[in-house]
């Protein structure tokens, strides 16, 4: 038996995956902007003369923007993602590929890849630790990200799976990630990423009076919401107001011995913390934000690795998400029936995506938007957004600095909120306020040609992302 599936370079792993002309290949976000692996590939397949492919990447950053040289030389003619930063975003938006791009969620994704919906022909898995024969971490290295969730169902569905590493470890890697059986072919290079750009140092909470009076406030609506006692389960962003909420939280939660289940999602410091004082059972991790959650996923067993799968699929038994009473979400816009966009910015141009954003309000007993009324004298509430990212049906309330909104559609909490001494305000009225202080926004110009659809969890067309016209 070969004891080793190390092959001499990425050219050669390629070659023996038999890559071709328009097929699949996907990558993973955990190095996010310090990412070298999907550039390193994309050049690699370019030099070999392979043309009309589609990658399919869990989240794509600003450092993906050499992209663009592939899909003009035609390299890549098709683009599938939950994310997209505006480095990409701004040439996709201005209509630089024929075929639109096609959002999903980080639910959806693995469920289409899992399903064979969104087939992946070669994935090329980032990892910080590797053995031989493939069995690979994120938690150790120069490179550590913490957890491997979103990569890990490429790895179990793709048709070939290739291992890139800078950091190779002895036969068998202690508490892999991915195991060996789904693993063709290792590939050691000198660096698979930044780690300054993997990682930040602290994430920090707002010190915006407008953000803590905010994140007071959402506090405030968890407490009257009755989900907040013995067995509570809470996800949250990384944002400064959203973390500004998870200390609030925190500060009640051992004040009054209350002891929750899990903290989920992208785990940063804060919630390492919360697990620390004793507020939660364990962290689900899907992704690791920060050094601090790096380091806890390394060293502490109930800060538990899970896949995207596990997370917010909605084709399997269950998913965590379904479990989830609380979620804490942001938006770039948000309209009168709580439809929210995540997806573009005021000026129609690509700058994010649903990430698990619709997985987790679809999923959560409370899914709650924290937003100013506006953001640079432009109103965040709008008759309609321009582009729907998450349904207004799974947004359960709106906390702005102007006052709190419930969606008409959750009279019981209406009801708990006014019960608890909440006032609160009708999203109307709120826009009303928003507009008189910034004045009417005039709309983003809006093009006639289609350059992204936007996928809801389930694999249906949500809405259609336009071009944004060049004068």
């Amino acid at each position: 038996m070969n004891n080793s599936k190390i092959v001499s370079s990425l050219r050669e792993a390629i070659s023996l995956c038999d890559l071709k002309d328009s097929m699949n290949i996907s990558f993973h976000h955990h190095l996010r902007n310090g990412d070298f692996v999907l550039n390193m590939v994309m050049q690699e397949i370019a030099d070999m003369g392979f043309k009309d492919l589609t990658v399919n990447a869990s989240s794509l950053f600003d450092t993906h923007s050499e992209l663009l040289e592939h899909i003009e030389s035609g390299v890549v003619t098709k683009i599938c993602t939950d994310y997209m930063s505006s480095g990409l975003g701004r040439s996709i938006s201005e209509g630089v590929m024929d075929t639109p791009v096609e959002f999903r969620t980080h639910g959806g994704r693995p469920s289409d890849i899992e399903s064979g919906r969104t087939p992946i022909d070669i994935a090329f898995i980032a990892a910080p630790a590797s053995d031989p024969m493939g069995n690979c971490s994120g938690k150790i290295g120069k490179s550590a990200c913490g957890s491997l969730g979103y990569a890990i169902p490429d790895a179990q569905n793709a048709k070939h799976v290739i291992i890139i590493t800078d950091n190779l470890v002895p036969y068998p890697l202690i508490q892999w990630s991915i195991s060996e059986i789904n693993v063709d072919y290792v590939v050691e290079v000198p660096a698979i990423g930044n780690p300054q750009g993997i990682v930040s140092g602290t994430t920090q909470i707002t010190r915006d009076p407008v953000g803590l009076i905010m994140a007071d406030q959402a506090t405030k609506v968890i407490k009257a919401s009755g989900l907040l006692k013995d067995g509570f389960s809470f996800q949250t962003g990384a944002g400064g107001a959203s973390l500004a909420a998870a200390k609030f939280l925190k500060d009640i939660m051992v004040r009054e011995g209350i002891k929750g289940s899990f903290g989920l999602g992208g785990i940063t410091g804060y919630m390492v913390d919360m697990l620390n004082a004793g507020c939660f059972e364990s962290l689900l991790d899907v992704q690791c934000f920060d050094l601090k959650a790096v380091e806890s996923i390394r060293t502490n067993p109930q800060h538990q690795e899970i896949s995207a799968l596990h997370y917010a699929s909605p084709s399997s038994m269950s998913a965590v998400v379904d479990s989830l009473d609380v979620v804490i979400l942001g938006a770039t816009e948000i309209d009168t029936n709580f439809n929210v966009n995540v997806h573009t910015d005021s000026n129609g141009y690509i700058m994010g995506g649903s990430g698990g954003h619709s997985d987790t309000a679809a999923g959560a007993k409370l899914a709650m938007i924290i937003a100013p009324m506006f953001r640079g004298r432009l109103p965040m509430i709008t008759d309609r957004v321009s582009c729907i990212s998450t349904p207004g049906k799974d947004i359960d309330v709106l906390v702005t600095q102007g006052g709190i909104a419930v969606n008409p559609r959750n009279q019981e909490l209406a009801e708990r909120m006014r019960n608890a001494g909440i006032p609160l305000v009708d999203i109307h009225d709120l826009k009303r306020k928003a507009e008189s202080y910034t004045g009417l926004p005039n709309k983003a110009a809006k093009g006639d040609k289609i350059v992204a659809k936007v996928i809801s969890r389930d694999g249906g067309l949500l809405d259609n992302i336009y071009n944004v016209p060049q004068k």
